[in-house]
C-alpha cells in the first residue's frame, strides 16, 4: 500500500514538472516553426517510415516506440526495452529539457537521418502527450 501511495505522490509532483519543461520547449520551438503545433501532425511524423541509410528496413519512431506512445517499445538494433513515452503512463517522461533535447537529437538522426525541425519537435511533443 505504501508503494502505491508513493507512486501516486510521485506522479502528482511529476506532472507540473513535465508540463513546465514541455511548455518551455514548445515556446522555444514555436519561434522556428512555421505554423501552430498539431498532435495530428505529430502522429503522422511518428508513423512516417524512412528508408534506413544502410539499406535495411524502413524506420519510423513507431518502429522502436510502438504506434501508441503509451506502449512499451523495443529498440530495433539493441532489443533493449523502451519505457512508454507518454507522461500519462510514465510520469518520469518529459520532465527534463536536456534529456528531451538529447533524445530528439539522437533519435531523429538515427530514424530520419537528420535533425528534426522545430516544427516536427513541437508536433511530436503534442502527440506524445495526447
Amino acid at each position: 500500500m505504501k508503494y502505491i501511495s508513493c507512486l501516486m505522490l510521485a506522479a502528482l509532483f511529476a506532472a507540473p514538472l513535465q508540463a513546465a519543461g514541455v511548455k518551455e520547449l514548445l515556446s522555444e520551438y514555436q519561434v522556428g516553426a512555421g505554423r501552430p503545433f498539431s498532435a495530428e501532425a505529430g502522429k503522422q511524423a511518428w508513423l512516417r517510415e524512412v528508408p534506413a541509410p544502410n539499406g535495411g528496413a524502413a524506420r519510423s519512431c513507431a518502429s522502436c516506440h510502438t504506434a501508441d506512445p503509451g506502449g512499451t517499445g523495443r529498440h530495433l538494433r539493441t532489443s533493449k526495452t523502451i519505457e512508454p513515452m507518454s507522461p500519462r503512463v510514465n510520469p518520469r517522461r518529459l520532465t527534463d529539457k536536456a534529456k528531451i533535447e538529447k533524445w530528439f537529437k539522437r533519435n531523429c538522426r538515427w530514424t530520419w537521418g537528420r535533425d528534426c525541425t522545430p516544427q516536427e519537435r513541437g508536433d511530436l511533443l503534442l502527440f506524445i502527450q495526447s
